[in-house]
């Protein structure tokens, strides 16, 4: 059991959330103030996307990210800021007449594009989806080639920025593990165990605990489910030595039928590792942690 647990709070996503919670942060000053709110609850880091303000859907747009960060930097509370870098990967299949073609809500770009916001702003982490996969029952292929991931990772290491890579399926450690042995990702390697997605790794304690012993040595890593298994893959990566992920981009709700917020969602994790009694970290102290050196 990991006895000093950070938690992450991931604000809002970039999913079709909108239209089936009432109150998803849409707007860089909710989106700002969803993290704000998340770090006075008890989050250490906040993770980040953006939306386009206009109709709520994901986006990659520079200006949107540089007023969430520096709103929540001028807020005066002190949280771990994680930034995206997942957007611009989307391949989704045209109609089988013409699969050459890109089909409506394709967005896949260059792979240090993806990175411009990481580039400008300089967070103290951003993440690192580490393989590809097909992402639920639609036509829609997160694309996450080596060689791309390659790059990314080492102008992430150049820009001082910490990776936190993201595992959904076994193959994506099995390729994490390769970018440390070519010295792409520096110590200590963080990792988020991302549970639950179709059709990627299962939200259940034996494939958590599979990826958890796969981990290198030294790793500090995190688990989160989706849905209603937010919490109980929350218990699990305490259980297993691991920290904490929630928030409004996994799941919405409280309880059956109860919309979330972000806070809450914080409030019932921290209440939930206090109670297994393991004690909460700050924000320096998740830097301590990560060997994270705070941005201006």
């Amino acid at each position: 059991m990991n006895p000093e647990v950070f938690i992450t709070c991931a604000v809002t996503g970039s999913a079709d959330s909108v239209g089936k919670h009432p109150a998803i942060p849409v707007t860089p000053e909710e989106i700002a103030g969803a993290a704000i709110a998340s770090a006075e609850a008890g989050a250490a880091i906040v993770h980040c996307h953006v939306r386009d303000p206009e109709n709520g859907q994901g986006s990659r747009d520079i200006a949107l990210y540089r007023e969430v960060v520096s709103r929540i930097r001028d807020s005066g509370v002190d949280m771990v800021i994680n930034l995206t870098a997942g957007m611009g990967g989307d391949y989704v299949l045209n109609d089988d007449t013409d699969l050459g073609k890109p089909g409506p809500g394709s967005d896949l770009i260059p792979p240090l594009e993806r990175l411009a916001h990481v580039e400008e702003l300089l967070p103290e982490i951003c993440t690192l989806d580490c393989g590809s996969m097909n992402f639920g029952d639609d036509r829609y292929v997160m694309v996450n080639v080596p060689d791309h991931l390659r790059a990314m990772a080492r102008r992430i290491q150049q820009l001082g920025v910490r990776p936190e890579v993201e595992i959904f399926d076994s193959g994506h450690l099995w390729f994490a593990k390769q970018l440390i042995k070519e010295g792409l990702i520096d110590a200590p390697p963080m990792f988020q165990l991302c549970l639950g997605i179709p059709w990627g790794a299962p939200a259940d304690t034996a494939t958590m605990k599979t990826l958890a012993d796969a981990l290198p040595a030294g790793a500090v890593w995190a688990g989160f489910g989706i849905g209603r298994m937010q919490m109980p893959m929350a218990a699990q990566a305490v259980l297993l030595g691991g920290h904490v992920r929630v928030g409004l981009e996994d799941n919405l709700y409280l309880s059956k039928g109860v919309f979330a917020d972000n806070a809450q969602l914080v409030a019932r994790a921290r209440a939930i590792v206090e109670n297994m009694g393991a004690v909460v970290l700050g924000p320096q102290q998740a830097r301590e942690k990560l060997k994270l050196t705070k941005r201006a």
